[in-house]
């Protein structure tokens, strides 16, 4: 029997919850003594101080601007007339996991501006990096839009332009506005997807694998 009381709590305690966090608008539309006329999505209700409706919105006190409710735990001041929306949508973590060649280099397809290309993961890069060519064929105008800039690499200093791309996308995740460098000449092979797009993510190592997450 303390079994099945305990079980029947427990059902009772989640039911509660999940009704509370399912109240998409609710309103103080009327004051008494002790006593609140609350709307919650659209159905009206008069809650006594320290009593809960049938939602789960808790009246925690009364005053001269409305009352303080508590919702999914929550307590909050509510003024009188005014409609809060208590809804909150998470944002969906978005993940990509990929795993290391047999050359000992995290290589992977995606997108830059909607165009496919093949990227060389590099977290030691501060932003994605792509030769002049490459930017040709992704239709990258940086001789028009570019920032003239000079990098340093393994030959020495060379020409750049700094640009901003529409978006990059690897997989799900797909991030806009990102900051790339056009390098003059035909370095580097690979596009270079660096930290201007790495450092936006959450990166994660186990093995021979790596994850990158967006939240």
């Amino acid at each position: 029997m303390r079994s099945y009381l305990v079980v029947l709590a427990t059902f009772v305690a989640a039911l509660y919850l999940q009704t509370a966090c399912a109240i998409e608008k609710l309103e103080v539309q009327g004051l008494f003594s002790n006593k609140v006329v609350l709307s919650v999505d659209g159905k009206l209700h008069i809650i006594t101080v320290g009593k809960v409706s049938p939602e789960g919105v808790k009246v925690v006190s009364v005053n001269r601007q409305g009352a303080i409710l508590e919702v999914d735990g929550k307590q909050k001041q509510y003024d009188l007339g005014s409609a809060v929306s208590t809804s909150f949508v998470k944002r969906k973590t978005h993940k990509q996991t990929i795993y290391i060649n047999s050359g000992g280099m995290y290589m992977t397809y995606g997108n830059i501006n909607g165009r496919s290309v093949r990227f060389l993961i590099d977290t030691g890069a501060s932003a994605i990096v792509m030769n002049t060519e490459q930017a040709k064929q992704l239709g990258i105008r940086y001789d028009k839009v570019g920032i003239p800039a000079s990098v340093s690499t393994a030959s020495g200093f060379e020409k750049a332009f700094r640009v901003r791309l529409k978006s990059v996308t690897v997989g799900s995740i797909t991030e806009t506005n990102v900051e790339a460098l056009i390098i003059d000449g035909n370095h580097p092979g690979p596009v270079l997807l660096g930290m201007t797009f790495l450092g936006r993510l959450r990166i994660e190592h186990s093995g021979n694998a790596m994850t990158l997450m967006q939240q």
